[in-house]
């Protein structure tokens, strides 16, 4: 069965966002070529699940010219009724309900790739098989917070841990 993996940054203070909503601040020291993660984690996914905040970032903000995620079956989780277009697919099914059916459907692992409502969500609902969460080396003092309360505590296993360029990437799997 396919895994749902949150893959996402946040400033060591557990902020995936500014006050203001920006990401600016995600970057490591600079002084490294070490391209991280990134690359090797695409390769294990073709499908990238994010709300509508995330891909509102990611079409004006971040990646204007192209879809950063060419190539994989997005899904846009928002109750605003917009066409799909080109491998993008909006929907207003809740996002433990879209992960529970795309995990029994063949192929890669399934990419949480933001924000923190869809995140958080899922979490709460026992949805995330990994979470590859990279630690920035950022104090923010506020913004939007990646983890909220829960009502069941998760239990995780530490797989790995890779430092490049100032950023601390830690892997977990659920715990069974």
């Amino acid at each position: 069965m396919r895994k749902a993996v949150l893959y996402i940054a946040m400033s060591l203070d557990g902020y995936i966002a500014d006050r203001n909503g920006g990401v600016g601040w995600l970057s490591g020291h600079g002084t490294e070529q070490n391209p991280g993660s990134y690359d090797a984690f695409a390769e294990s996914v073709d499908t990238v699940i994010m709300g509508w905040n995330t891909y509102e970032q990611i079409v004006a903000e971040l990646s204007p010219e192209s879809w950063a995620y060419e190539g994989m079956q997005s899904y846009v989780v928002t109750h605003r009724k917009q066409a799909g277009k080109d491998g993008i697919l909006f929907t207003d099914v809740s996002p433990v309900s879209l992960i529970e059916q795309l995990k029994q459907e063949d192929g890669k692992d399934i990419w949480l790739c933001g924000g923190a409502s869809l995140a958080q969500q899922a979490i709460a609902a026992g949805m995330i098989d990994m979470y590859r969460i990279s630690v920035i080396p950022s104090i923010l003092g506020g913004g939007i917070r990646l983890f909220g309360e829960t009502e069941q505590e998760r239990l995780l296993h530490l797989k790995d841990v890779q430092i490049y360029d100032g950023i601390t990437e830690l892997i977990y799997e659920k715990r069974e």
